[in-house]
């Protein structure tokens, strides 16, 4: 076997290790990701609840779904 071929393997098998070690995201049904502009958006229009109203009520009940829509059907 050549050294290129070599060097080929031998990429390829780091390349496995690293994607096997890699942190995979997880996502929880029952969490909103803050982080993410698209969740908010949607939850947000769902709700319709402006951007500070959604910010408060953020605030008041934490990241869990079900207690943001409890809170926006009390205001």
């Amino acid at each position: 076997m050549s050294t290129q071929c070599r060097n080929i393997a031998s990429n390829i098998l780091f390349a496995r290790q690293i994607a096997m070690n890699k942190r995979r995201q997880t996502y929880f049904r029952n969490a909103l990701d803050l982080r993410d502009k698209i969740q908010v958006k949607i939850l947000r229009k769902r709700l319709k609840v402006s951007d500070q109203q959604f910010a408060s009520i953020v605030r008041k009940s934490g990241p869990s779904i079900s207690a943001i829509t409890k809170e926006a059907k009390v205001i």
